[in-house]
């Protein structure tokens, strides 16, 4: 059995898969980033066609007719997306703090 931990963003990872091993590398302080690195981390975006491969999944997903291999795609996606999700919003509150700075 496969044993799941919360990691600092309380999101469940399985240790030591890539996704668990970037999550604990993204957990760093925001104010680490440079304004440049905070901004293109801002533009990373998912392209194109794997965006039409998650909408693909995730129709299969609703119509209850992914194979288990599918799923562990569609899964990675997820983490991909999760993981995205927080260094941009690491990425804004760096920029963010950066312009309160300034204001000072």
């Amino acid at each position: 059995m496969i044993e799941k931990r919360r990691s600092m963003s309380s999101q469940l990872v399985t240790p030591n898969t890539e996704a668990a091993i970037l999550a604990r590398i993204i957990q760093s302080d925001e104010s680490e980033l440079s304004p440049e690195v905070a901004r293109y981390l801002i533009s990373m975006k998912l392209p194109s066609p794997d965006e039409e491969r998650v909408n693909e999944l995730s129709a299969r997903a609703r119509a209850g007719s992914l194979t288990e291999g599918e799923a562990q795609e569609l899964d990675s996606y997820l983490h991909v997306g999760m993981l995205l999700g927080v260094m941009q919003s690491k990425a804004r509150r760096r920029l963010k703090a950066e312009v309160d700075l300034t204001r000072q």
